[in-house]
């Protein structure tokens, strides 16, 4: 199984060639016979939502890397091997904002496939929790430039891509 589309048959090295299987187009090794399946990547992320002023405010996360360098979105990220989903939101939640959760105090929000970035398909699970269950405050982490909450009239307020 690959992340991104593949040329090349990671087992033995040759090219891929094109076959039909299971009504999908599927690449296949004709040097060893392997059928290469290219799969999308788990992801998670966690809305923290903060209803204590007059409108509620969502945390986001100013992307510092590759792809979205500049945009905002709610934090998140890949969810390890033996990770479960929710434990890999809480990990990507603290990482990105400092902000520390309870794995177990996370709702599913949406599970989506997200349109994909430089050939890699994602699909990402959304939690959300309230402000009230999560300890810190706001901070750029690993991945992030900025950290901070929006609520929604701000966000159409400003020169910002989400």
């Amino acid at each position: 199984m690959v992340s991104r589309p593949p040329a090349y048959c990671p087992y033995c090295g040759d090219g891929l060639e094109t076959i039909a299987l299971d009504g999908r187009e599927r690449k296949r090794c004709p040097g060893c016979g392997e059928v290469i399946w290219h799969n999308p990547v788990p992801c998670a992320g966690v809305a923290v939502v903060d209803r204590t002023g007059p409108e509620p405010a969502v945390l986001c996360v100013e992307r510092g890397v590759p792809p979205g360098v500049g945009e905002w979105t709610i934090p998140g990220g890949h969810v390890e091997t033996g990770e479960e989903p929710h434990v890999g939101a809480a990990r990507e939640l603290e990482e990105e904002t400092g902000i520390s959760v309870d794995p177990d105090t996370l709702t599913v929000f949406d599970a989506a496939a997200l349109p994909p970035r430089a050939d890699k398909h994602v699909v990402m699970t959304y939690y959300v929790v309230d402000r009230a269950e999560t300890t810190g405050e706001p901070r750029a982490g690993s991945d992030a430039a900025d950290a901070r909450f929006w609520t929604p009239s701000e966000f159409d307020a400003a020169d910002e891509r989400f």
